[in-house]
């Protein structure tokens, strides 16, 4: 009798398995196929059935994207809404009826749906489901900075550009803003779509305000990709921020002479200077001159370094991350074959270089991390319905762009941008901040694209980044970027918020 009642319960206990098995690897593991398959109409409706999920800034408490309960047709369905309208639109992206997502929306689409294989949220599932409760998704806290997220989008208002601040230290992103913005509580309304595909946008031949500038803008760096050059330089080992060069105001390529910004009948030209003023003062026909020395190959395997000719890890959409290096612009795709690079204008930026926001913020957070670039990450956690944990985002390292040595040096080149250099727009009192500015011609006269890199406190940095603003008349980095950039440091920095 024993026998047989130790039987039973051992085929109960296998069924049990099997069903949980089973219905494990459906809702959780499977649940991604399944949602990816378009004519899943089921599937779809089953989305709508689950209490989606919210996301929140780093304060845990603003809502980036929240629900509103509908009854259609006897069933109760939630479908998403977005109280700040359109607060880091690009980046938190939308999730609609008709199954289109973008950003966060889409990349952490498990875990909102609680389609994820975390144990916790598989039982929690499982329990939902026999108790014929809702299925509720698990929350998203960001580590986008409420008051630094609404400075860089009102600073840029009116324009086209983006911003990317991130911690160096860690990766965490706090600022990406990308303009023009749109609401996506309009996405669904009559026309909406259409109307935020053809808004006005500031800049000529611009695309739309859904494309993320932030991670998919490809612009040429200008000078601030002097840094990548002397990063190189420095460490090659055959050159030092005392290193002497003569400045005739011009360098010659290939017969032609290029000469620094300025007049054009009549260019800038400093006489005897070391490497640091070359650098301080955005010298070009140094750079030109020490490209030439370098050349390509070194610059463009340093690049590599800091993560060029790579997607950057973020966790956004890998369609909505571009990544940044020599772009053939007739094919539009990446190169590296340096016997077909002009050494001199790429090392000031210029050639055809381009890169993201995105990618120029890690480059000046890897100068202030001593050389160590961190996977740049916008979650900061995943929680369940209940507050319980499910992931912690810790850092990890992406790349070790220099050796410390070269980084500290570049600190204190990139300070004396700040103090004496073209970028003193970036100055706060108090606060030690290093940076660089960038000027890229458009092809168009005295049409420009601004830049300015940073990082700050200077000797204990916390804070990285990158502002680009496009589509300037007579616009450079050190007088149209590098104030907005201060706002953004002025927002993060206890010591210089009141400055």
């Amino acid at each position: 009798m024993n026998r047989q009642i130790s039987a039973v319960s051992l085929t109960a206990l296998v069924l049990l398995a099997s069903l949980i098995v089973a219905t494990t690897y459906w809702q959780s593991w499977k649940a991604p196929d399944l949602a990816a398959k378009q004519d899943n109409a089921i599937q779809r409706v089953a989305q709508f059935r689950i209490k989606r999920g919210l996301i929140y800034a780093s304060d845990g408490k603003t809502a980036l994207a929240a629900n509103v309960r509908q009854k259609k047709g006897g069933e109760t369905l939630y479908f998403r809404r977005y109280p700040t309208h359109g607060l880091a639109s690009q980046t938190v992206g939308y999730s609609t009826q008709a199954r289109s997502r973008a950003g966060i929306e889409r990349s952490q689409n498990a875990y909102l749906t609680a389609s994820n294989a975390n144990l916790g949220t598989i039982f929690d599932k499982l329990s939902e489901k026999l108790k014929g409760a809702t299925v509720t998704g698990n929350n998203l806290v960001l580590n986008l900075n409420v008051k630094a997220q609404k400075i860089a989008e009102t600073a840029l208002q009116g324009k086209c550009g983006a911003a990317v601040v991130l911690n160096p230290k860690t990766g965490a992103v706090e600022v990406m803003a990308s303009t023009p913005g749109y609401d996506p509580n309009k996405i669904e309304s009559p026309n909406g779509f259409a109307s935020i595909l053809h808004s006005p946008a500031a800049c000529p031949g611009s695309p739309s305000p859904l494309f993320n500038r932030a991670t998919e803008g490809l612009y040429p760096p200008g000078s601030t990709f002097k840094t990548v050059t002397a990063a190189a330089a420095l460490d090659s080992g055959a050159y030092t921020p005392d290193s002497s060069f003569f400045d005739p105001g011009y360098c010659t390529e290939y017969g032609k002479r290029v000469s620094n910004a300025g007049d054009p009948e009549a260019p800038e030209h400093f006489g005897n200077v070391n490497f640091l003023q070359a650098y301080e003062h955005s010298i070009n026909a140094v750079f030109c001159d020490i490209g030439k020395k370098l050349g390509a190959g070194k610059v463009l395997d340093k690049a590599k370094d800091f993560g060029f000719y790579s997607t950057p890890p973020i966790d956004l959409p890998s369609n909505e991350v571009a990544p940044s290096g020599l772009y053939n612009l007739k094919a539009h795709k990446l190169f590296d074959d340096a016997s077909l690079v002009d050494p001199g204008r790429l090392a000031f930026g210029q050639e055809r270089m381009l890169t993201t926001p995105l990618q120029m913020a890690l480059v000046a957070a890897g100068v202030a991390n001593g050389g160590t670039v961190m996977e740049p990450h916008l979650v900061k956690r995943v929680a369940r319905p209940n507050g319980d944990a499910v992931v912690k985002v810790k850092p990890h390292v992406w790349k070790h762009a220099m050796k410390p040595a070269t980084a500290a040096e570049l600190n204190q080149m990139m300070q004396a941008v700040v103090t004496g250099g073209t970028g003193t727009a970036a100055q706060i009192p108090g606060v030690k901040v290093a940076g660089k500015t960038g000027t890229a011609e458009t092809g168009e006269n005295h049409i420009y694209i601004a830049w300015f890199i940073f990082f700050a406190p200077a000797d204990n940095p916390t804070v990285a980044g990158a502002v680009v603003v496009e589509h300037q008349l007579n616009g450079f980095g050190g007088s149209v970027s590098a104030p907005i950039a201060k706002q953004l440091m002025q927002a993060i920095l206890p010591a210089a918020s009141n400055q």
